[in-house]
């Protein structure tokens, strides 16, 4: 079932409840790996690679046991066992690379698919983390379509700057240097809200580091870590997502949302399409008075831009949703990747609904919105937040459209389409013909 029918023009109306961040639960699953003690994690979502990361563990001999109906996951690896001959990570998720660190520490080897992968969003090279794994002393060589990375002594405490601050080597960076004895630090480091919850994780486990939220993490490490109980945050990215599918189809859609703090810049983004988010009491709701409109400028003869880049600039993963907002408000904006090279390769798909849309570069798109839609059938590429952008666009107009290849939602928002449905959107999975 890959693809998503939707029957539009109908406004959301109603409560969600989010799941937890997919970038947040894969880098803290993967240090589970780091104690031998029994942990509990609330919240874990329903998602394809949180599936895959279990089997994983099953594989290796942990013990797992997860409710499905409170998503309560309980673990052990006291019996945990690696074979570099016979165990391969997933090359389908990009996460899997975080494995690397949890098993160099216990078992002195990893191997990894050398071309693992996530969504298609352009080059993503693996160097920073063959980088940091060779700071703490580790040993990378290719073997037959693998990376094997060895470690003959324990790992040693670096000190590191990266070129970029990429989430998943900075969870890398803070999984070495916690199984590391002394003391190791990180410039540059990314410091989304997932990169937080995970450290908090970390350090709820026992690993002392300092700078949390900041681009500059200290971990001082070598202790033996333990278990205990975490309960995940809600998706910052699934709550601006079901705010921005209300403010789209005109309707009123409240999302619960424990972490507000992290809002201020999302919320001026979707003032620029004269949208007005409201946080109370746990929970956020997106207003408008009248259709959507990009809002001008103080600033004569410029465009009205989103810029994204590493936190705490707007997060790259939402841009595809503001571009949805950009395609149906009255008006013209630009919208900039500063991360990815090949992420708005998908918009030429925007012109069978109608759309007009002028791409700069690589980098840049600038949509002329307020244009009459009409359903569509699209493609969408691997991209999570695309597929939904797609959707987005259809839920708003009347009739009946199709989203092919939708099944990257899976990959991070579990029972979306039951969410749809009950906030009032007629929608189903359904497979190629």
């Amino acid at each position: 079932m890959s693809n998503l029918i939707v029957h539009g023009g109908t406004p959301l109306r109603g409560r969600v409840i989010p799941s937890a961040n997919k970038n947040a639960v894969l880098p803290v699953l993967c240090a589970t790996l780091l104690t031998d003690q029994p942990l509990r994690l609330h919240g874990v979502p329903d998602i394809t690679d949180v599936r895959k990361i279990l089997e994983i563990f099953r594989t290796l001999g942990s013990d797992v046991r997860l409710d499905e109906s409170t998503r309560t996951l309980d673990l052990h690896h006291r019996d945990t066992a690696f074979d570099a001959a016979r165990h391969r990570l997933p090359e389908e998720m990009r996460s899997s690379i975080m494995l690397v660190p949890p098993l160099l520490a216990r078992f002195g080897v990893a191997r990894l698919e050398d071309n693992v992968k996530g969504c298609t969003l352009g080059v993503r090279e693996i160097d920073p983390h063959v980088d940091i794994f060779r700071s703490f002393g580790g040993e990378v060589e290719r073997a037959s379509g693998s990376l094997l990375v060895r470690s003959s002594e324990p790992l040693k405490p670096t000190h590191h700057w990266l070129d970029y601050a990429s989430v998943t080597t900075t969870e890398n960076f803070v999984l070495c240097a916690a199984a590391a004895q002394g003391e190791s630090t990180l410039t540059n480091a990314a410091s989304e809200p997932h990169v937080q919850e995970f450290c908090r994780f970390m350090a709820m486990m026992g690993a002392d580091i300092d700078g949390i939220g900041t681009s500059r993490l200290t971990v001082r490490g070598g202790a033996r870590l333990g278990g205990g109980e975490f309960t995940f945050e809600e998706d910052f990215h699934e709550i601006t997502t079901f705010l921005a599918l209300g403010a789209i189809t005109g309707g009123d859609v409240v999302v619960r949302n424990s972490t507000p703090e992290n809002f201020p810049l999302i919320d001026r983004t979707f003032a620029k399409f004269g949208v007005r988010i409201v946080h109370e009491n746990g929970w956020s709701r997106a207003l408008r008075a009248g259709p959507l409109k990009v809002q001008t400028p103080f600033t004569s003869n410029v465009l009205t831009k989103v810029e994204a880049a590493p936190w705490p600039y707007f997060p790259v993963d939402l841009l595809p949703i503001f571009i949805a907002l950009g395609v149906c408000a009255e008006g013209n904006a630009m919208f900039w990747n500063k991360v990815y090279d090949g992420a708005l390769g998908w918009t030429g798909e925007l012109s069978k609904f109608g759309a007009h849309v002028f791409s700069s570069d690589p980098h840049r798109l600038i949509t002329f919105g307020g244009r009459p839609l009409t359903p569509a059938v699209v493609e969408s590429p691997y991209i999570i937040r695309v597929a939904i952008a797609l959707f987005m666009i259809a839920s708003s107009i009347d009739g009946r459209s199709e989203i092919r290849n939708a099944t990257p939602i899976r990959r991070a928002h579990p029972r979306f389409v039951e969410n749809l449905r009950s906030l009032g959107v007629q929608v189903e999975w359904t497979s190629e013909e």
